[in-house]
């Protein structure tokens, strides 16, 4: 099983402002929405707030708009646009949650409900730092 460590998700309410401080202060590049196939959001699933994406060439930023009602909205446990988080991506979630099980570590499946092309787990570190680990699936 391979894990690399993917973006780091900063929310923010005022996306416009927070994307503008990375491009123009940190110098980092805008990443096309296109490249990021969102699930259509429902009144009772989903995610509709607004996202930019940065990169500095390697890692990329997400930086997505707070909603602390998204848990109880989709029916989890851990609300990933509550307060950011970071990511990895694996080549083999399956593998990767029999380990989050043996350790008997808590995880919300969040599946496809964010984006179209990744399926995410998320869960708390000790510290409660919340991880997401995805892992890119065919369309």
């Amino acid at each position: 099983m391979k894990l690399e460590f993917h973006h780091i998700n900063y929310v923010t309410r005022n996306v416009d402002k927070l994307n503008n401080f990375y491009k123009n202060i940190l110098q980092m590049d805008s990443i096309s929405e296109e490249n990021f196939k969102r699930t259509k959001a429902t009144e009772s699933t989903g995610y509709n707030g607004k996202i930019k994406f940065v990169t500095e060439g390697k890692i990329q930023m997400h930086l997505a708009e707070k909603n602390l009602d998204i848990a109880s909205l989709n029916k989890k446990h851990i609300n990933p646009v509550e307060r950011g988080h970071i990511a990895f991506r694996t080549d083999n979630l399956e593998e990767f949650i029999s380990i989050l099980k043996k350790n008997k570590i808590n995880y919300a499946d969040y599946g496809i409900t964010f984006s179209a092309e990744w399926h995410q787990i998320f869960f708390y570190d000790p510290e409660g730092n919340i991880i997401e680990v995805h892992q890119k699936i065919e369309v």
